[in-house]
């Protein structure tokens, strides 16, 4: 237990203190004890009382470092040494950085700084002291005696705080050195004289040249801070905005067993979970989204060693589990909320935050260890809408995750040890293993980045960003599969799941300015099929949502047919059983899988576009689409024509098929109840007669899911000659019509379009489409329903769009690479009807 009695220094004393506590220290107070030790400070002050667990500490000031430095007469000695500094020159770096290091190390404390450090740490040995209730958990008069002997030096972190460091504008992420379980009055001594000589490493100088900062004038703090024993639990680093896309409505979590090194440094593949914050804050569950990392190693003390900490195996059933729970997350989360507006508060602007969190294992208490502003993602233009695009494609050598959205290119060169990087070349695809500070001088030069290990929070992840390099980080084997001298495409802008391809690529990168955009009356949406890409997509100024498909979350993240995970005793081939249970690991309850994994889908396509209407198609293969997913040949018919087959609405209420469509309804159900995500409207298709939509929204109520409860509104596709000329009866089952041109356009005109024999006839300029259209919008418009279109042609004929636009249509949906040219012309037509 900590003691809270302090004697506080005055405000007089504190620009020449040598030591200053974390409570006496705030946001203002970076020039005296650096950017890490004022914001904890900031937080245990401010945030405590608010319930954010922060472990205090103590900070060797500026003041001290600078003293240091004029004691010594170093600065006249550093100064020759930079004389011809050359950052660009590795070996000349690395010369100068090594002697720098040597110099400072070399110098030993004045007595009174040693004298100040020791009694500070014994100070908060005594506040941490061995009357802990720690030792009270042994009953054994010997093993009590030995605990509160060990607790008497209390553990430590020892961590570098420069007074240029963990600004809005420059992070200085990494730059200097971290030393945690450091014990005793003398470990705690040579972890701050080490932390001192860190101002000189070569990435920091590097990093000071490349980004302006005079290297005397950033001054060295040290934070010595109680560890938290994160050893015996987990830890990571938490994002209070998307670090891809810089969507503002999501915080990301990261987490792995042991110390929070290993996630920081990209030594280990993370858990990685999404949470939604509007919602949050309302008091839902919303976690948009839980991956499994592999977590392979963890980081834990060295007892008895001649290192503080090291490395061990995490054991395989531990690896595949998650590593925190949903309470756990979620309490993260609104840390990372309280946070975020704090500072925010604090600076007058928005600013999300990077932070580091800890879980202590012999008290299970959650800690927030540091927390910094964001830099990268915070500091780009909202009016500037950059999209990168792959012109053609290759074979995939390798994929990981992707770091940004970017596209690089150029010769592989694989670099296996940081001892190698002289090299390296510029303008090369730098693959390696994984990256670390002292990797950043040969970074900044590379077009790219790849590494075998780390997730998105990662050094690798976190430099690349900074620097504006794409990056593929997490791959695995890609010191393996790719070859030195290889010419490599790396692509980040396919969505979460990044591509190394063979060969140089074309590709188009495309600049927007969306401050000069008109607003329209007729509604632009968006149609939507990857999960992965809705946050990247939330960018562009659509109205929302008009067509999430189902089908590809299906496909690409469930896999299996769902009845074969509600009958899965009853399957009957063995190797599609073996498949159902590597894929459902994790989850004792086969069913259970569908409902996680698209209720996530769903939920990252609403949360992108919150609080916009998502309009969500509920599942329209036909019964052959079907029949490709794992374990579906056995439950699915032969049809000689599934176009106009058992599909859609006819599923939904049919026993062979009911059970099925239920958990679909309840991944609806929890996107709505338990993620607060109301604005996802349901979408039932191919629904033949106003019977048979009946029918289906008394499946949908049987699993909780009732029109008109909790604002639940649910339309129906428009894509059947019988919707069109029932619309007037189709409107008192359902709140709104998408009309589909495609189908509806095959099926007014009686072709396949599949079919290249008649695909010549194919179109939705045809007189009698245009009659259904008209048909459909205004019998909609008098019965007070809402009706759009969900299709390509408004774009690709922009007098059919104006065709609509006279009509009155209330929104048009379109694929995301047309939404913006839709806006502009669609805002022309309006303004000559006008």
């Amino acid at each position: 237990m900590v003691s809270t009695s302090l004697d506080r220094t005055s405000d007089a004393s504190k620009e020449k203190a040598l030591i200053l506590w974390f409570e006496e220290v705030g946001t203002h107070d970076v020039g005296l004890v650096g950017g890490k030790n004022s914001s904890l400070g900031e937080m245990i002050q401010l945030l405590q009382p608010k319930g954010v667990n922060v472990p205090t500490g103590f900070a060797t000031t500026a003041y001290a470092f600078r003293y240091f430095v004029k004691e010594a007469g170093l600065e006249a000695k550093l100064r020759e040494l930079f004389s011809d500094l050359d950052v660009n020159n590795v070996q000349n770096l690395q010369e100068r950085g090594k002697q720098a290091r040597a110099l400072v190390l070399n110098t030993p404390f004045p007595q009174d700084l040693q004298m100040a450090i020791a009694s500070a740490y014994k100070r908060l040995c005594e506040r941490y002291g061995a009357s802990s209730e720690l030792c009270d958990r042994f009953s054994d008069p010997e093993a009590r005696q030995l605990c509160e002997e060990q607790s008497k030096d209390t553990d430590v972190a020892v961590r570098s705080s420069a007074t240029a460091e963990d600004l809005p504008e420059a992070s200085f992420a990494g730059q200097q050195e971290t030393y945690l379980n450091v014990q005793g009055v003398k470990g705690v001594l040579e972890s701050c004289h080490k932390c001192f000589a860190s101002l000189f490493t070569d990435r920091a100088i590097s990093y000071r040249e490349h980004n302006g900062f005079d290297h005397f004038s950033v001054a060295l703090s040290v934070g010595v801070q109680k560890m938290v024993r994160s050893d015996l639990s987990t830890s990571g680093v938490m994002f209070s905005i998307d670090t891809e896309t810089g969507f503002k409505n999501a915080a990301l979590i990261t987490a792995a067993y042991g110390l929070g090194e290993n996630v920081v440094q990209g030594a280990v593949n993370p858990d990685e979970y999404y949470v939604f914050k509007p919602t949050l804050k309302d008091g839902c569950r919303p976690i948009l989204e839980k991956r499994l990392g592999e977590k392979a190693i963890k980081m834990v003390y060295d007892v008895g060693g001649s290192k503080l900490t090291k490395n061990v195996e995490v054991p395989l059933t531990e690896r595949q589990k998650y590593c925190i729970s949903d309470d756990e997350i979620l309490q993260l989360a609104k840390w990372a909320v309280q946070i975020e507006e704090h500072y925010s508060e604090v600076r007058g602007q928005f600013t999300p935050m990077d932070i580091e969190w800890a879980k202590d294992g012999i008290t299970g208490e959650l800690f927030i260890v540091q927390a910094r502003p964001e830099t990268v993602q915070s500091q780009k233009s909202a009016n500037v809408l950059v999209s990168y695009e792959l012109k053609e494609h290759s074979k995939v050598l390798v994929t990981g995750r992707s770091v940004g959205a970017a596209i690089g290119q150029g010769k592989a060169q694989v670099i296996h040890n940081v001892s190698n990087i002289t090299q390296f070349k510029p303008g090369e695809v730098l693959i390696t293993n994984r990256t670390d500070p002292d990797w950043e001088p040969i970074m900044k030069q590379a077009s790219a980045i790849v590494t075998n290990q780390g997730g998105r929070t990662c050094h690798a992840a976190i430099i690349a960003r900074e620097m504006g390099i794409p990056a593929i980080v997490g791959c695995g084997d890609a010191t393996e599969k790719i070859a030195t001298g290889q010419d490599v495409t790396v692509c980040c802008s396919e969505g979460d799941e990044g591509h190394i391809y063979e060969g140089l690529l074309p590709y188009e990168l495309k600049e927007t300015q969306l401050d000069n955009l008109p607003r329209t009356k007729t509604q632009i949406l968006m149609n939507i099929g990857n999960p992965e890409q809705a946050f990247s997509l939330a960018g562009i100024p659509a109205d929302g949502v008009g067509l999430a498909r189902l089908e590809f979350i299906i496909a690409n993240h469930i896999k299996a047919h769902p009845m074969a995970l509600l009958k899965y005793d009853e399957l009957e081939d063995e190797n599609v059983k073996a498949e159902i249970v590597e894929l459902t690991k994790g989850y004792d309850d086969k069913p259970e899988f569908f409902v996680d994994k698209l209720a996530r889908g769903i939920a990252m396509i609403a949360a992108a576009f919150y609080p916009k209407p998502v309009i969500v198609r509920m599942s329209d293969f036909k019964s052959n689409e079907y029949a490709n997913l794992l374990g579906g040949r056995q439950f699915e018919p032969k049809e000689e024509n599934p176009m106009i087959g058992w599909r859609g609405a006819s599923r939904y209420y049919d026993p062979n098929y009911a059970e099925a469509y239920a958990l679909e309804c309840k991944a609806f159900k929890r996107v709505r109840d338990e993620m607060g995500l109301t604005n996802v409207v349901p979408m039932v298709p191919f629904c033949r007669t106003p019977e048979e939509g009946k029918r289906v929204l008394e499946e949908m109520a049987k699993q909780g899911l009732e029109r008109g409860v909790n604002g639940l509104q649910v339309y129906v596709m428009c894509e059947l000659p019988s919707n069109v000329i029932l619309a007037d009866q189709f409107s008192e089952v359902f709140d709104g019509f998408s009309i589909g041109s495609n189908d509806l356009t095959q099926l007014t005109l009686g072709l396949d379009r599949d079919s290249a024999l008649v695909a010549h006839l194919f179109d939705e300029r045809n007189d009698g489409v245009k009659r259904m259209v008209k048909m459909a919008i205004e019998t909609a418009k008098a019965k007070g329903r809402k009706i759009g279109i969900c299709g390509q042609a408004p774009s690709d004929y922009p007098e059919f769009a104006q065709f609509l636009v006279e009509l009155g249509i209330d929104s048009m949906s379109l694929n995301p690479d047309s939404v913006l040219q839709t806006i502009l012309m669609v805002a022309e037509v309006e303004q000559k009807n006008a």
